[in-house]
C-alpha cells in the first residue's frame, strides 16, 4: 500500500473515530429542591448570561411606591465564548400576547417563552447579594423563519448562579420618583431541557 493510501486510510478511521465519540455530556449544578426538573427531562443546553435585570419604580399595592421589574436583557455565551442566545421581554404569541421572559437562539431564531414555576433565595446555594434562582416552564415555542428548532424543544429553563441584578435600595421611595428606570448588571448560568 502506498504512503498517500495509508495516510488516507488513517483520517478517515480517525473521522470516524471523533464522529462516533459520545457528545459531552451537560451536568447542571446541584439546585434546592423545589427548582429540581421531572426526571423524564434531561438538560441539552447550558449557557452563561451577561445583561441586566430592568426596573422601573411605580405604585405599589400599599400605596408607597416600589422598584418593579420590567425584564431582562441578556446575552447568553457558550464555554468557548460564542454568543448562543438572547435574552428579553416579548409578547408570547400563544398567550394572545402576554409579555413573557423570552430567549432567541442566534443561529436559527428559534424562541421559547417561560412562565416562574418555583424560585429559591436558599442561602445555601444562592448569593444573597443576588436575583433568586429560578425554575421556569415552557408557556410557548415557536421555530425559526427556515424552520429551525434549536430551542422549541424546551419545557424547562433553570436560572442558577446567579450574580448581581436586584433592585436598587435606593432612588424609589417618592411619588416623584415614579417612572424612574434602572438597568442593573447581572449574570446567570441558564440551563434549558427537554423531555428524554
Amino acid at each position: 500500500m502506498k504512503l498517500g493510501s495509508l495516510v488516507f486510510a488513517a483520517i478517515a478511521a480517525l473521522g470516524a473515530a471523533v464522529s462516533a465519540a459520545p457528545v459531552d455530556k451537560i451536568v447542571p449544578p446541584a439546585v434546592p429542591a423545589n427548582l429540581g426538573v421531572y426526571s423524564n427531562e434531561a438538560p441539552f443546553l447550558m449557557a452563561h448570561a451577561v445583561g441586566t435585570q430592568n426596573y422601573s419604580c411605580l405604585p405599589a399595592a400599599n400605596g408607597s411606591v416600589a422598584w418593579t421589574l420590567f425584564g431582562p436583557q441578556a446575552t447568553l455565551f457558550s464555554e468557548d465564548g460564542g454568543q448562543v442566545v438572547t435574552h428579553f421581554l416579548s409578547a408570547n404569541p400563544e398567550e394572545a400576547g402576554l409579555p413573557r421572559a423570552t430567549w432567541q437562539h442566534s443561529q436559527d431564531s428559534s424562541t421559547v417563552w417561560a412562565a416562574l414555576s418555583a424560585m429559591s433565595t436558599d442561602a445555601a446555594y444562592v448569593d444573597p447579594y443576588a436575583i433568586p434562582w429560578f425554575l421556569l416552564r415552557t408557556v410557548g415555542k415557536q421555530n425559526g423563519p427556515t424552520s429551525g428548532d434549536r430551542l422549541s424543544l424546551t419545557t424547562a429553563i433553570q436560572r442558577v448562579n446567579t450574580s448581581g441584578g436586584r433592585a436598587p435600595a435606593t432612588g424609589c421611595a417618592l411619588a416623584s420618583d415614579i417612572g424612574r428606570k434602572v438597568l442593573v448588571p447581572y449574570e446567570a448560568d441558564y440551563v434549558f431541557y427537554k423531555a428524554r
